[in-house]
């Protein structure tokens, strides 16, 4: 009895794992979630981000993945489009051209914008995403304007994490201010600062999420996957698109994500974690 329990506990294994490789890491979707944010002004209310995050484009994330993940964004015609770090895998630097390129397509009436990732140089991945059109923020602000209104945009990179330094590149915000964190524990730092919203990525979902025991390569995180309020700030967290260490995904497809800003509720104060939409 135990050896046949033994049999099929590591076939049931063995198949989640198949499935996990050869389909649910390719099966990527499209996540369309608000991000109420405090003081958002009305000419801002209802305004379209397209976030991508966590490409790792790599012999195991291919220039398809990409693509599919470009086109799922770009038929949603977003007012921003915003890039999330992790272009390419541990810093290898033969595929952050071809990546660069496949995210060329992508175009928006403010701009698209991108920040860096741990697994990014300093140095090259900025440079071919600029010569495609991409504007890189690296520990700097820059605004965008709709219906007269003003939002700060501030992206830092993965290792920018005091919070004195955060301050200082956000130093000139002109309105509300929407961090682009890569690493989703810059929620802290966010909070003490006064940032109403923080998009990030890093953690892919957790990659592989066990029944009953969750993500478990995400536990350090404040959250693997989808909101959470801290104080009056207010975080997303996307899955992403890429793997990184194992190449599949087990109950944690990949995904895009639509983010709409509302403003928050008048007053709202609130520490929870939920799942995104």
């Amino acid at each position: 009895m135990i050896q046949a329990l033994a049999a099929v506990t590591a076939g049931t294994a063995t198949g989640t794992a198949v499935h996990g490789y050869a389909y649910e890491r390719h099966a990527l979707g499209l996540t369309r979630t608000t991000l109420p944010m405090r003081g958002l002004p009305p000419g801002l209310d209802g305004l379209r981000i397209g976030f991508i995050t966590d490409l790792h484009h790599s012999e195991f994330t291919g220039l398809d993945d990409i693509a599919r993940a470009v086109k799922l964004v770009r038929a949603e015609t977003p007012d921003l489009v915003l890039l999330g770090g992790d272009y390419i895998s541990y810093g290898d630097l033969r595929y952050a051209a071809p990546c660069a390129e496949a995210l060329a397509p992508l175009d928006a009436p403010l701009g698209v914008f991108a920040i860096l990732g741990n697994h990014d140089d300093d140095r090259v991945v900025p440079e071919v995403l600029g010569r495609r059109g991409m504007r890189v923020l690296r520990d700097e602000s820059t605004t965008v304007t709709r219906g007269g209104d003003v939002l700060t945009l501030t992206g830092i990179r993965f290792w920018t994490r005091r919070r004195e330094d955060i301050a200082r590149a956000m130093a000139r915000r002109a309105g509300p201010v929407l961090l682009a964190a890569h690493d989703p524990r810059r929620i802290y730092e966010a909070d003490d600062l006064g940032v109403p919203g923080v998009l990030a990525g890093h953690t892919h979902g957790g990659q592989i999420v066990l029944p009953g025991l969750g993500a478990i390569a995400a536990s350090k995180f404040p959250v693997a996957e989808g909101h959470l309020a801290r104080g009056s700030t207010e975080m997303f967290v996307s899955r992403g698109v890429g793997t990184v260490v194992v190449p599949l995904r087990i109950n944690c497809p990949p995904e895009v994500v639509i983010v709409t800003l509302r403003p928050a509720a008048s007053g709202a104060q609130a520490s929870s974690i939920g799942q995104g939409t």
